[in-house]
């Protein structure tokens, strides 16, 4: 090492690499931080919509049943969002109005859809199946809580891995027939109809279950 080097180039190189890591790190935990709000953290909190659409209103006061705006729930991966033409079945007529609705008849008028914000958003990396869960006899209210009380929608249950692991290992306690799926205020049946409910619907394995290639594929 020469006189008028004061760090060796290990040391040098080692600095560089520090620095370049800080500058990695910073975007990296930005974006870190962006994922897990849009996933974790809206738990208790109604994100905005372009309308504040109330469920207590249409499901607990109207009665509206959960199918007639998610029409793919019992038959898709998805449950599909309402489209503008299911909301004008009613608002053609109802509230024509207000200008609460005014992004709905902007809709009509252009032809694009409402961005209705997700609530329950999951991961890229997680598969799920809400017409599997339903055959399932899962009812809707076991991950979306209850609705039909929510004047504005937000996320009742945390939706992460360990949560989803605990109702897979043990399901029973969480099964409803299929006339109660789509009814946020009926009770949990009882353990032995549950479990006879179990023997009917025939449920995978508890190994199946709780397989990783299960929710991860």
């Amino acid at each position: 090492m020469s006189s008028d080097q004061v760090f060796s180039r290990r040391l040098e190189l080692g600095v560089k690499l520090a620095v370049a890591a800080l500058f990695l790190l910073f975007p990296a935990l930005v974006g870190f931080s962006v994922w897990r709000e849009s996933v974790y953290q809206q738990l208790g909190q109604p994100p905005a919509q372009p309308i504040p659409f109330s469920h207590k209103h249409h499901v607990g006061d109207d009665g509206i049943d959960c199918r007639y705006c998610h029409t793919t729930v019992e038959t898709g991966r998805f449950a599909g969002l309402p489209s503008t033409g299911i909301c004008l079945s009613c608002h053609s007529q109802l509230y024509t109005d207000a200008g609460v609705l005014e992004p709905l008849h902007e809709s009509e008028r252009t032809g694009k859809p409402l961005e209705w914000r997700r609530v329950h958003n999951l991961p890229g990396f997680v598969y799920f199946d809400h017409s599997v869960h339903l055959a399932k006899g899962v009812a809707c209210v076991e991950c979306h809580g209850r609705v039909d009380q929510m004047p504005l929608t937000w996320r009742a249950q945390p939706l992460q891995m360990q949560w989803c692991l605990a109702c897979h290992r043990d399901p029973v306690p969480r099964l409803r027939p299929h006339d109660q799926l789509f009814t946020p205020s009926a009770p949990r049946i009882d353990e032995a109809d549950a479990a006879n409910l179990a023997r009917m619907l025939k449920l995978e394995s508890k190994e199946r279950r709780t397989d990783c290639s299960t929710c991860h594929r």
